[in-house]
């Protein structure tokens, strides 16, 4: 497959990806989303055991929520009453923020940035060892604008039927 020239990479036949010719310094930039339930885990796990690196926003926002992570004091004084042993209580917070649209656009804007930051860190570890490709594995990569910064995107889905199944 030969894909339109996108943020400087050429396009090339013999390329080492899916026809694009990937510059030395900076990866290819592969966003990877899809909704609950539709296999975007699994398609990362195909992307890992091709030892491509992967940026997982997930996970991130896990690490930033969990035990000392670097959003817990923003989001405890934020949201009173989440925070338990030095953590942020998920379940208490999704609670708070998914019933109002104020709150989630204040957890999101100090979320957001923090991930944003991440990334970045990821994509120059990435260039600095010269991959050639890397995933940057995004839920809302699409309502976040974050495909602006990727030179293509996969959009993992599946019928309704097998999403109402996995998410069960």
């Amino acid at each position: 497959m030969v894909w339109q020239e996108a943020k400087g990479h050429t396009s090339a036949a013999d390329s080492c990806f899916g026809g694009v010719e990937v510059g030395r310094n900076e990866p290819f930039i592969l966003g990877l989303t899809g909704s609950i339930a539709m296999g975007k885990s699994e398609t990362a796990g195909m992307f890992r055991r091709l030892r491509v690196p992967i940026f997982d926003a997930d996970e991130e926002v896990h690490s930033l929520l969990g035990r000392s992570g670097k959003a817990v004091e923003l989001v405890s004084a934020a949201f009173p009453g989440v925070l338990k042993g030095g953590a942020i209580d998920r379940q208490a917070l999704s609670k708070l923020v998914f019933s109002n649209n104020a709150d989630l656009r204040r957890l999101e804007g100090i979320l957001h940035p923090l991930v944003g930051r991440a990334r970045k860190r990821f994509l120059r570890r990435a260039g600095g060892s010269r991959v050639s490709v890397v995933v940057v594995d995004v839920p809302l990569l699409f309502e976040t604008k974050g495909e602006t910064r990727c030179d293509a995107v996969v959009v993992v889905s599946a019928p309704d039927f097998v999403q109402r199944t996995r998410a069960m």
